[in-house]
């Protein structure tokens, strides 16, 4: 019987850690809109490329973030999460001068993670695309 898990590698380690990861602007304010979420999208999958990550799923609403991401476990989800917020609050803030007037730090420090381990991909997949509908 085929596997249908599809197993990635690096030098010395074959993986697949997948992960759900949620976090939201400081004081749950709505201001991933009018372009913001679009420039986001893009900066996250900036920061996936570079960190040879995949980001499975992703679903940018006006007051926080959902993605579904696979990455190497020796990187790290912290340091993969902490680079994609560190680099969008710093480009956000500069491209979008009004987010500086509106609240003192983009983010807040803290996010919500979990593996996808215990239920089926898909189903995941399925919750973060139907948040836009909620």
């Amino acid at each position: 019987m085929k596997s249908l898990i599809q197993y990635k590698s690096n030098n010395n380690v074959v993986y697949s850690c997948k992960y759900h990861v949620v976090w939201c602007p400081k004081y749950r304010r709505s201001v991933l809109i009018n372009g913001v979420d679009e420039r986001l999208k893009s900066i996250i999958l900036e920061v996936a490329e570079e960190t040879r990550s995949d980001v499975i799923e992703m679903e940018i609403m006006p007051d926080h973030v959902h993605l579904l991401v696979e990455c190497d476990p020796q990187f790290g989800i912290n340091k993969l999460i902490r680079m994609m917020k560190g680099r969008s609050s710093r480009y956000l803030r500069s491209e979008f001068p009004w987010l500086k007037s509106r609240i003192p730090s983009l983010w807040t420090n803290s996010y919500f993670v979990s593996t996808v381990g215990g239920t089926t991909l898909e189903v995941v997949k399925q919750y973060i695309e139907n948040q836009k509908g909620v």
